[in-house]
């Protein structure tokens, strides 16, 4: 028996939730269990509950995304929250930002089969791109770090009065406390728990949003912005 007879129906929310990208929605969960588990992105284990635990739990991110922003989701991995949130928000633009080959490439698989003209894949860790991606209105995460060393790499790639959207779950509060002064460091002015997701998905996602002021990253990460900037015009020059 291969993975894919292991897919369970979609759930009727994620009618509800892709609406008209629900087949695309379907496509993407084949997908994941079946080239997602060949090439070791997800485990065999989560194919029984990709819908609930990965897709729909990723997707509902949409509810606390402004409209019409950049986006850049940090560590993707196979996608993860990225994909499901582009197929329900066309208005963003988004990167999908990943050091692994193998991965990179699952990612651009996907993009071109479902037709995502809005997403951009880009090989690369956060800390590596910082300078080179244009600086975006939302970062997005999940399962990537402890929040403390994911601000470190998302906030700086965050624009003036930018957020971080991070996918977290039962420690959220406590990771929060623990990555307070890290996060004051990195230029946050604001840092709040939410739950999302209701009627869709039994617990709700659990998303902490980090709001930075006129310098994401603090001082340090200005400077190293700034200096790689400067490397890239005069490249270009030349």
């Amino acid at each position: 028996m291969t993975e894919a007879a292991e897919l369970p129906p979609a759930p009727e929310e994620a009618r509800t939730v892709f609406g008209e990208r629900f087949p695309d929605a379907v496509r993407y969960a084949e997908l994941l269990a079946e080239a997602g588990v060949q090439r070791g992105l997800i485990g065999p284990r989560e194919v029984p509950r990709l819908w609930e635990r990965h897709l729909l739990n990723c997707a509902v991110l949409s509810e606390v995304v402004p409209e019409g922003v950049t986006v850049c989701d940090v560590g993707s991995g196979a996608g993860l929250p990225g994909i499901p949130l582009a197929l329900v928000r066309e208005d963003l633009k988004i990167t999908l930002l990943e050091p692994l080959l193998r991965r990179t490439n699952f990612l651009s698989e996907v993009v071109e089969l479902l037709g995502l003209d809005h997403v951009t894949v880009v090989r690369g860790r956060a800390e590596e791109v910082l300078g080179k991606l244009q600086p975006v209105h939302v970062v997005t995460a999940r399962a990537v770090a402890p929040l403390d060393r994911l601000a470190g790499w998302g906030v700086p790639l965050l624009r003036p009065y930018g957020q971080m959207l991070a996918l977290k779950g039962d420690t959220a509060e406590e990771e929060v406390k623990g990555a307070r002064a890290a996060l004051n460091k990195l230029g946050a002015e604001s840092v709040s728990v939410l739950h999302v997701g209701e009627g869709v998905v039994d617990p709700l996602s659990t998303v902490v949003k980090v709001e930075v002021g006129e310098s994401p990253g603090g001082v340090r990460f200005a400077a190293k912005r700034a200096k790689a900037a400067r490397v890239g015009r005069a490249r270009r020059r030349r």
